[in-house]
């Protein structure tokens, strides 16, 4: 790849334009680390007008997590952080040209905010994260919640406050009924979701001061394999089922599901499923406007097909980075698992080396390390695993110790986009807070 400047109309050399599409965590950790460097002009496009990290969404469909706290609005963070952001949903790509089309952002009242542009590059990185994978299951798109974003985990929150407010309403008429919730997908999205549901529960019942519960909850988690959290490892598996078990989640395994009905979930036998909300959260694909993009290769989930450097097959000028790229593993085992960890290495090993590799030095390749997997499953409970890497070898990890290595999954996100000294003060203003009551937020 040359090292080629952008040039002004005069043919001044300016600085190396560099569009990131995606504010994801690759996306905005990438931008945040290049945005001061000399002789970079970086830009970031997202859809959103704000981040917010991906595995937090099923802690704001519970209504657990007070969103202000943690969202990341774009704008402010480039201007604080020297880059560019730009709000719109790209939606094609001219290579030879070396630019990206944008469609114009029209608001929720139907105004026009932006109108149709392109924007060039000199490179583009790809960071557009993944979607879930309906496989065409008939009724999913019209009548199951996904958790793919912020819009789609407030959706999710409103419905289940109805409820509350209902059950209130209700309570004492003898007409209550508990809340059915059917989970589609036993991967960490639903394991995690079904035990914040059941923590919403307990709490909206000890809401300011009552005695009885007035949201009683009945959360059902179906998987087609036959265990829950089918990658990861089996003893982890066990434990999560085991533990949701006792919370009074009911756990269905080797069950597929054939069908999505506005008040049910039919399964591939027969049965059916009562479900007043209903969520999917199996399987994962890369956005559909990935697939084959300007002759780019991809893969049968739409993931950009890149080599070790993170460079794609077909250009090189065109990085992918996190769950929308499909990285080959060292040892030609597989490809990097979608994971949030692959997402923050991958956004590291660019920000390290694209620069220099810009001035023309070798771009080394990438080398996913794994240390393991966490899932939460409630406040004060988590299981996982560690790797080699981490403690010598293979271990098995529960309790408040596993719960407090989830956190500093997160911590480390916000370290890469804050630093260290504003994500102490926060954290300490955060423990300082005084919490009354419920921890419950009704959005």
């Amino acid at each position: 790849m040359s090292t080629s400047h952008s040039s002004d109309s005069r043919g001044a050399r300016t600085h190396h334009r560099v569009v990131i599409v995606g504010g994801g965590a690759a996306g905005l950790e990438l931008a945040t680390r290049l945005g001061h460097r000399d002789n970079l002009d970086v830009t970031l496009i997202d859809k959103a007008r704000t981040h917010l990290w991906k595995p937090k969404l099923h802690e704001i469909a519970a209504g657990t997590m007070d969103v202000g706290r943690h969202e990341v609005g774009f704008l402010a963070h480039a201007r604080n952080h020297g880059f560019q952001f730009r709000m719109g949903e790209v939606t094609g790509l001219d290579r030879e040209a070396r630019e990206v089309s944008v469609a114009p952002y029209v608001d929720v009242d139907g105004e026009q905010i932006t109108p149709a542009r392109t924007f060039g590059y000199d490179s583009l990185v790809l960071a557009v994260g993944s979607q879930s994978n309906d496989f065409g299951t008939p009724g999913v798109r019209e009548h199951a919640l996904k958790l793919e974003s912020l819009g789609d985990a407030n959706r999710f929150n409103r419905k289940l406050m109805n409820a509350f407010f209902r059950s209130q309403a209700l309570r004492g008429t003898g007409d209550l009924q508990p809340l059915r919730v059917c989970i589609i997908g036993a991967g960490a999205t639903g394991v995690e979701l079904a035990a914040e549901l059941m923590r919403t529960g307990t709490e909206a019942g000890a809401y300011r001061g009552e005695r009885r519960a007035n949201l009683a909850i009945d959360v059902r988690l179906v998987e087609a394999s036959d265990r829950i959290l089918p990658a990861l490892p089996a003893r982890l598996s066990a434990a999560a089922h085991q533990l949701l078990s006792k919370q009074g989640i009911h756990v269905l395994t080797t069950a597929k599901v054939s069908a999505v009905a506005c008040d049910n979930v039919e399964l591939a036998d027969g049965r059916k499923l009562g479900a007043d909300i209903t969520v999917w959260a199996a399987g994962i694909r890369a956005p559909s406007f990935l697939r084959a993009i300007d002759g780019l290769e991809s893969n049968r989930l739409g993931q950009l097909a890149v080599g070790p450097t993170l460079q794609t097959t077909r250009d090189p000028r065109i990085f992918a980075i996190g769950d929308c790229a499909a990285c080959p593993l060292a040892d030609a085992s597989g490809f990097v698992p979608p994971r949030a960890q692959a997402a923050h290495q991958q956004a590291n090993h660019l920000a390290k080396h694209l620069p220099a590799f810009l001035s023309g030095s070798a771009l080394p390749s990438y080398r996913y390390r794994d240390f393991g997997s966490l899932v939460s499953l409630g406040e004060y409970s988590t299981v996982g695993s560690l790797m080699g890497g981490v403690v010598g070898r293979n271990m098995f990890v529960e309790g408040i110790f596993a719960k407090s290595m989830y956190m500093a999954m997160y911590k480390s996100h916000e370290l890469a986009l804050h630093g260290w000294r504003r994500v102490l003060l926060e954290t300490l203003a955060r423990s300082l807070s005084p919490s009354t009551g419920s921890r419950i937020k009704l959005h």
